[in-house]
């Protein structure tokens, strides 16, 4: 894998929503997006799905200001020589105190990783026991969440860069399981019926459906938080495998994956993480590369398969910061040999669930020896891979997923896949 180039040194800080954003800028070249290039002479470029970009060339970001998210997709603006973007704070938003001027073209970014955004989507719910390392309150979350997005989506003359409906589906892990399903995209089983209410339900249900090792997932949840890799052995002992520390009768987040084998303890685990809502799919075994598990996020911009990054790790989860790293693009194509092209199908197919969604992260489970794979999630906001450039060959080289997603946006033809040219076979 290559790095991205460097971008130009980052500006005065963005403009927020509520400031005058009328001023224009230039079109640079040399960036490996030539913006003028894309777009007819004299206008401001036609995004995907007919979305036009305002007069002055300047999108808004629905993000955190200071993110990594915010900071490089705007250094990717400006080295496509777009104005630095406006920022639109997702606490303006829940508090309601933002505005917007008529015209704007939002993206739409994670409201992750803020403690005083945390506190207020999932603070009401939890009260004086709320803390940032707390794993419930995902359905809270949830409800704020997507009610913000669907009244901004309300808001006159505004534009939205992907799709709340869409969005609110990618955060419900059972309607996306679900859809995916119906669509006839390869899943894991999953413990179909009614919400699992606790351990005693769990555990009966299981026995029913025959499973004896399942993935337990928060329904709303992101980043592993909450997730349980629970297996029983052939004398009915248990043992869930988790970075979920209980404390003091409260769930917590923590960077140590630790297996509890006590059955009491896993049924208060369980009993606590249910009222949230939990998907519970066959534990699946994955590839291997190196003697560790692994898997890969297939990042899919404009419907075609643009990065691809490998991880791997020696527990269940395979998340960076679980202990997991980045695995081998080569070594990943090589073990899957002619059947790589339809890994990469695979997370196509899922995106196509999506379509009103510029950008979705595929997180692609290979098996039987990376001849097939399954779709584990599918992500509103997959696209968080610092330092990795597309596919080589692919319509994305040498850009990274920002910079790639603002060539998707910014290359004419309302509707029209802007990565994909009738006619040309792009090398994957």
């Amino acid at each position: 894998m290559t790095t991205s180039r460097p971008g130009p040194p980052p500006p005065a800080a963005a403009p927020t929503a509520h400031t005058d954003t009328a001023t224009g800028g230039g079109i640079a070249t040399g960036t490996g997006i030539d913006a003028a290039a894309t777009r007819p002479a004299g206008t401001t470029g036609p995004a995907r799905g007919g979305h036009r970009l305002p007069a002055s060339g300047r999108l808004t970001v629905l993000g955190n200001p200071g993110h990594r998210r915010v900071t490089l997709f705007a250094a990717a603006a400006r080295a496509a020589g777009l104005p630095e973007p406006t920022v639109l704070p997702w606490i303006d938003v829940l508090h309601g105190t933002h505005r917007l001027p008529g015209g704007s073209l939002v993206r739409i970014e994670s409201p992750g990783e803020d403690e005083a955004v945390d506190a207020l989507l999932r603070g009401p719910a939890l009260g004086d026991g709320y803390a940032p390392t707390r794993v419930e309150g995902g359905a809270a979350w949830y409800a704020r969440v997507t009610t913000a997005l669907r009244a901004l989506e309300q808001a006159p003359g505004v534009r939205l860069l992907g799709d709340p409906g869409e969005i609110a589906v990618m955060f419900d892990k059972r309607r996306t399981h679900a859809l995916l399903s119906a669509a006839g995209v390869p899943v894991p089983r999953a413990l179909g019926g009614a919400a699992v209410t606790g351990w005693e339900d769990l555990r009966e249900r299981l026995a029913v459906a025959g499973l004896r090792r399942v993935f337990l997932k928060p329904s709303h949840g992101s980043s592993a938080s909450g997730v349980v890799a629970l297996e029983f052995g052939p004398r009915g002992q248990v043992q869930a495998t988790t970075s979920v520390e209980l404390a003091g009768g409260e769930l917590h987040n923590s960077l140590q994956v630790r297996r509890y084998r006590d059955e009491p303890v896993v049924a208060e685990l369980v009993d606590r993480l249910a009222p949230d809502g939990l998907h519970v799919e066959q534990w699946v075994p994955k590839a291997a590369q190196s003697g560790r598990s692994a898997d890969l996020r297939v990042v899919v911009i404009a419907g075609r398969a643009t990065h691809v990054v490998v991880r791997t790790s020696p527990q269940p989860m395979t998340n960076l910061h679980l202990g997991g790293s980045r695995g081998s693009l080569a070594l990943a194509r090589e073990a899957a040999g002619p059947a790589w092209p339809a890994l990469l199908e695979t997370a196509e197919r899922a995106a196509r669930c999506f379509p009103n969604s510029p950008m979705v992260g595929v997180d692609v489970l290979p098996v039987a020896d990376w001849r097939r794979a399954l779709v584990g999630e599918v992500n509103a906001f997959g696209d968080l891979l610092p330092n990795l450039t597309g596919l080589p060959g692919g319509p994305a080289e040498g850009l990274d997923t920002y910079a790639a997603q603002l060539a998707a946006l910014l290359l004419p033809g309302p509707g029209q896949d802007p990565t994909h040219h009738p006619g040309t076979e792009q090398p994957r």
